[in-house]
């Protein structure tokens, strides 16, 4: 079995129909279909090539994946996707619209988090203990607001989501009972000692000793990660010598997720000849451990 424990509907000219082809053909059995909201203050201009158009907003803004999109696509295809929701902490009550979506349309998983707001925000916190108590994990997409330059100063990043480190490890204290699952480049840059001073959205260099995801993970049992997308793809290859040991190390905790179309992933897995049980692990097991799934 393999779940695809992160991708969205209706993104990169993909719909339900080309989404659940793609599975097909890749041997995919489910996949975490997850929001991805965009607050009106939080517009991100290359939204209009890369989700629903329907979606956009009168003020041209666009809102990106939204709950709607989710629900209709499992619907229109029941069993093959597990609904994901994260409603922004900022605009009304998330917690109570999570709640009301976990009962109303199933909703599992809290996620895609890509807020411009802090991980240990209040409102934020309310959220996840939200999706703790209702055994929910929670999928964070984070960006870092400075990166470096090549004198060193610290440059603004205008689409920050999250914060750094800091505020990732002080959510963890503040919700020993929540399942975070970490994703994007603000998330797999500190895999490398060398965070600090790497300029690059997606490192390309050999990992560093010293990476303060590692001592997270040590930490924090509640930290999970998926390996979706460039960024978790990129931070697998940076070191193949470090991977096999992360993935082997660490392999009750991650998850196989796309976040893309294609099968880069899933081969680039298959080309390390894990053990068996690792790589069930990865590619259905934990997923199925967070999210149970019936038959």
């Amino acid at each position: 079995m393999i779940i695809d424990a992160h991708n969205h509907s209706h993104y990169n000219h993909f719909g339900p129909e080309g989404l659940l082809a793609e599975m097909d053909a890749f041997g995919i059995d489910l996949t975490w279909l997850l929001t991805w909201h965009h607050p009106p203050g939080e517009h991100v201009p290359s939204s209009h090539r890369a989700f629903n158009p329907t979606n956009v907003r009168p003020d041209g803004t666009h809102a990106g994946i939204i709950l709607r999109d989710v629900v209709e696509t499992c619907q229109q295809f029941p069993g093959r996707f597990v609904a994901g929701y994260c409603p922004c902490p900022t605009e009304g009550n998330a917690a109570a619209l999570f709640e009301a979506a976990y009962h109303l349309y199933g909703v599992r998983v809290c996620g895609e988090w890509s807020y411009r707001t802090l991980l240990d925000d209040p409102r934020a916190l309310e959220l996840f203990w939200c999706a703790g108590r209702l055994k929910c994990p929670v999928v964070l997409h984070l960006d870092v607001p400075f990166l470096p330059d090549e004198q060193g100063r610290a440059i603004y990043q205008q689409h920050w989501y999250g914060g750094g480190a800091e505020p990732l490890a002080r959510m963890l204290e503040a919700c020993p009972d929540t399942i975070f699952i970490g994703h994007a480049p603000g998330f797999w840059r500190y895999i490398s000692g060398d965070e600090a001073t790497e300029g690059a959205i997606y490192p390309k260099g050999p990992v560093v000793a010293g990476g303060r995801l590692l001592e997270l993970f040590d930490r924090y049992p509640n930290l999970w990660a998926d390996l979706s997308a460039g960024s978790g793809l990129g931070a697998l290859q940076r070191d193949t010598d470090f991977t096999r040991e992360f993935l082997t190390r660490y392999a009750d905790r991650l998850l196989f997720g796309r976040d893309d179309n294609g099968d880069r992933l899933q081969r680039f897995l298959m080309s390390f000849d894990l053990p068996a049980d690792v790589m069930e692990r990865i590619m259905c097991g934990n997923a199925l451990r967070l999210v149970p799934v019936a038959g």
